[in-house]
């Protein structure tokens, strides 16, 4: 992995929200199949920083590419990027009106021009691979939350990403539910997938990580491997972190 060209590289990266400075100099990294855990204190830039590798959130300066592709103005190239990047958040985002089956095929339908049948194949794959096939009939209101999540990291795989983006998945579960979703996103990190997931699950980045990268006030103030940097954090505020999360 160490020596293969980054599939997602950024590069002085800056970005604002008004006056108020989300980002600054973000220099980052992920290699193929490198499993990237980022944590930090609320506010730390964390979410953003994923949101704008699928320019969610546009950055003002530096640059980022995805793939080999170097995002800017060009609306075709994030097209071209969103369709390789699968994204996760903390709310499920899932359309109360389609069943789940329907939910896991408009993408492949839409996007990838997929025909009916084939799409719902996949999605019952897909549906089998987070642990929930029986629920394909059912709508997102009849669902436990940790089952929503899992359906909306079903629906993101459906597309077939080579990239997998989680914002806090766990965030808004409640938990009993969070083991749930956490193990699938375990299984996931094992088949190989490139993933950079945003989270406060220690004990999920201690497993599957390869790297950590700890962020505090839009910067990024550590990169190590998950052994040094739990044991042997380099600087203060992530010994003040570690020290005040693991301690719940």
């Amino acid at each position: 992995m160490s020596d293969s060209k980054p599939i997602i590289e950024l590069r002085h990266v800056d970005k604002s929200f008004g006056p108020f400075q989300a980002l600054t100099d973000i220099n980052f990294s992920v290699r193929p199949g490198e499993r990237v855990v980022v944590c930090g204190p609320s506010g730390s830039g964390k979410s953003t920083m994923i949101r704008c590798i699928n320019q969610l959130e546009t950055h003002d300066a530096g640059s980022i590419t995805v793939d080999g592709i170097e995002l800017g103005d060009d609306t075709s190239d994030i097209r071209a990027v969103r369709q390789e990047v699968g994204m996760v958040f903390q709310q499920f985002n899932l359309f109360p009106h389609l069943t789940v089956l329907e939910n896991l095929t408009i993408g492949p339908i839409r996007v990838r021009k997929m025909g009916k049948a084939a799409a719902e194949a996949l999605a019952r794959n897909y549906l089998e691979r987070v642990h929930i096939p029986e629920q394909a009939d059912k709508y997102p209101s009849q669902l436990s939350g940790g089952q929503q999540q899992r359906v909306a990291i079903a629906r993101s795989l459906c597309m077939e990403p080579r990239i997998m983006l989680f914002d806090e998945p766990t965030s808004a579960l409640d938990p009993e539910m969070i083991g749930e979703v956490l193990e699938v996103m375990v299984e996931l990190a094992n088949t190989g997938m490139t993933m950079v997931c945003v989270t406060h699950e220690m004990g999920f980045a201690r497993r599957v990580a390869d790297t950590m990268v700890f962020m505090e006030g839009g910067r990024i103030v550590e990169v190590a491997p998950p052994e040094e940097f739990f044991t042997n954090p380099k600087s203060n505020r992530a010994r003040m972190f570690l020290d005040q999360i693991l301690e719940h």
